[in-house]
């Protein structure tokens, strides 16, 4: 697994608001990250998961800047995309082939045949899937589509994984499987997530309530406070 930079892996937000529809989404974000893992927190409509997509460009800010590692998501989206990986809240939004085979070697089709076959055949045994590598990925549980979902992003070994809620919509024991594999990655994770628990295992976290920031702290520290803002 290739090491990320971390000498420049910096994700600085400056001034950032986003509106939608006459509505305002975040309101004068300003937030500099360099930590490993870092996980974002609050309420549903607090503006985290609008966050998580401005730093792949999913979202444009309607005012303000947006840097990854030192490159302007605006200016060079293609360039931050091959960069951040995006793991969805629901794994059917990025299972895009016919079986989990497919759908990892598509993430590597710009490499060598060979390449892509072994990367392709380690991938689904690290990932418990490959007894299932030429079934139809329709037919995986809701645990083993977020493993597809995650592997697919993770093959490409991006320097950045961003991942929305990722187990939101799984059991306790998916949900704790695949909040490990995400915590265990040499890339910089920004978790997007519910659970509490989760979130006081990284090392800082980003609390937003109502499109703002309102603490950015050690992860158990504004774990701690959100819990007495709605305790």
């Amino acid at each position: 697994m290739r090491q990320p930079d971390t000498a420049c892996r910096s994700i600085a937000v400056d001034g950032v608001s986003v509106q939608r529809g006459g509505r305002e989404i975040l309101a004068g974000v300003d937030v500099a990250l360099d930590a490993g893992r870092i996980a974002v927190v609050g309420p549903n409509g607090s503006g985290k998961s609008t966050f998580a997509r401005l730093l792949n460009g999913l979202v444009a800010p309607t005012s303000g800047r947006v840097r990854v590692h030192g490159i302007d998501v605006a200016q060079r989206t293609s360039e931050v995309r091959r960069r951040v990986g995006f793991v969805f809240t629901d794994p059917q939004a990025q299972i895009l082939m016919p079986t989990p085979a497919e759908d990892l070697a598509f993430s590597l089709r710009d490499r060598p045949r060979d390449e892509r076959r072994e990367r392709v055949a380690a991938a689904l045994g690290s990932h418990g899937l490959a007894a299932h590598a030429d079934v139809p990925a329709s037919a995986l549980s809701g645990g083993q589509k977020q493993l597809l979902a995650l592997a697919s992003v993770l093959i490409s070994d991006p320097a950045v994984i961003v991942a929305d809620e990722p187990t939101t919509l799984l059991d306790l024991r998916n949900a704790r499987r695949i909040g490990d594999l995400l915590l265990a990655q040499a890339a910089q994770v920004v978790l997007v997530t519910h659970d509490l628990e989760l979130a006081a295992r990284c090392d800082v976290a980003v609390l937003f309530d109502e499109g703002r920031i309102v603490a950015t702290d050690t992860a158990a520290d504004v774990v701690a406070h959100y819990r007495r803002m709605h305790g």
